[in-house]
């Protein structure tokens, strides 16, 4: 697309402008400008494989998949129908998420911590029990564990299919470690730190897992029923048939979800694709905008090159 044509520009910016807010709020501008202005060291350096993951436009597809496939969990859906406020809050939730993972992700050590304790402590207040009395904690490093390989599974793969620049195995490997510093800060015991130790906790999980009816309200909240206007509904549709598409298939089975494979791999994919693409050309600064150009992309704090260039998670923001 050629931004600088007549009127091209002016939809470019109020496309990318709409959907900033929308991800990132009212303290999205002065967020980004701290996140990256700040001085100090990062945890991340800018040729980590976690900046490439989380600054691209395949999180908001990778994003919608982890609330489902986190959802699976009883105790952790109970957790969340209970305290996060999804359903009174949906935007308010996913911008302090959004918030939360470009702080961890690019902005400098010391707010990272800062983000990391403040969530660490709401950890802690949140518990009670299901519908059945099983107790839960959400600082239960059993379940804040849950939470993350469901998170990184889908961001990575995610990622592989509609990023600009999917990663090598190396890069894969690289990313679930990169991810691991955050889990562990946050109370995670032993985070995976390769693909096989992913796959192998996520197999490890199998037996825990199951469809409440909690977890199917949420799915038909987040599929059917989405916060959005009108104008906005077909895209996101588009969004949610490939966050569908890439869950694995026991777990569309225990949600009761359809799969039509065939119509998947021929149409839908097609489709993500070019709905990242567009999410990132209206979210990537133009090159030619300023000869440095403050960062706008998916995440208050992600910085898109133009030629390289969010996300939502039950635990990991304050309720």
């Amino acid at each position: 697309m050629n931004a600088s044509a007549p009127g091209l520009s002016g939809l470019r910016e109020r496309l990318g402008s709409s959907l900033f807010h929308r991800v990132a709020g009212p303290a999205g501008p002065e967020n980004r400008a701290r996140i990256h202005g700040a001085p100090g060291p990062r945890w991340f350096g800018a040729d980590r494989p976690i900046r490439t993951v989380h600054g691209d436009a395949s999180m908001f597809i990778g994003g919608l998949r982890a609330l489902l496939l986190q959802s699976l969990h009883p105790l952790a859906m109970a957790a969340v129908a209970a305290h996060s406020g999804y359903r009174g809050d949906p935007w308010g939730r996913l911008q302090r998420t959004s918030t939360f993972l470009a702080v961890t992700t690019f902005g400098t050590a010391e707010d990272a911590q800062r983000a990391v304790d403040h969530v660490r402590a709401v950890h802690e207040r949140v518990a009670g029990a299901t519908r059945s009395g099983e107790r839960y904690r959400a600082a239960d490093p059993h379940l804040l564990a849950w939470v993350h390989i469901a998170e990184v599974d889908s961001f990575l793969r995610a990622h592989q299919l509609y990023g600009a620049h999917p990663l090598d195995a190396a890069g894969r490997d690289a990313y679930i470690a990169d991810t691991a510093r955050v889990a562990a800060a946050l109370g995670v015991l032993a985070p995976p730190r390769n693909r096989a130790e992913l796959a192998d906790l996520l197999a490890a999980y199998a037996p825990e897992l199951r469809a409440t009816e909690e977890a199917r309200e949420a799915a038909r909240f987040m599929l059917l029923h989405p916060p959005l206007p009108w104008v906005a509904r077909a895209p996101y549709a588009v969004l949610a048939a490939n966050a569908l598409s890439t869950l694995p298939p026991w777990s569309r089975d225990l949600l009761g979800l359809p799969r039509l494979p065939g119509i998947e791999s021929a149409c839908v994919r097609l489709t993500g694709r070019a709905l990242t693409a567009s999410i990132r050309w209206a979210m990537t600064t133009p090159p030619s905008a300023s000869p440095d150009p403050p960062p706008r992309t998916g995440q208050p704090g992600a910085r898109t090159a133009p030629e390289s260039p969010p996300a939502s998670q039950p635990f990991n923001s304050a309720p």
